[in-house]
């Protein structure tokens, strides 16, 4: 199984990152392998739709769940469409939501919210 998380390094130890769509880095960890790739965040700086663009770069990299603090609809849609499973991730590293992951401690995501829409959440 291979998860993303949205991250502000490129390190297990970096902190998850509070945006979605303008994270600069991707985190996809391999749960079997322990494999570890980061993966530029090319959305980041788009001037709008970031936060689909973004869905789509984890649709593209074959992740089979996302761990996110927060998402917008339109980036949900995307995944949901791809049948990739949204979780709620806490507010610290990734290293530890990786393990919360792995220890069945993370819920799905219940909420999303409207989007920034061209705005700038950090």
């Amino acid at each position: 199984m291979r998860i993303a998380i949205p991250v502000e390094n490129k390190s297990l130890d970096s902190n998850v990152c509070l945006s979605f769509g303008r994270a600069p880095y991707f985190l996809i960890y391999n749960v079997e392998t322990k494999e570890s790739d980061f993966v530029v965040n090319t959305a980041a700086t788009a001037a709008g739709g970031a936060g689909i663009k973004a869905a789509q770069t984890i649709v593209d990299n074959k992740a089979n769940a996302l761990l996110v603090i927060q998402l917008g609809e339109n980036a949900a849609s995307v995944l949901k469409a791809a049948d990739i499973k949204i979780y709620q991730a806490i507010n610290t590293t990734a290293k530890e939501n990786i393990e919360a992951f792995a220890s069945n401690k993370l819920s799905l995501l219940e909420r999303t919210h409207a989007g920034f829409h061209g705005r700038r959440n950090r």
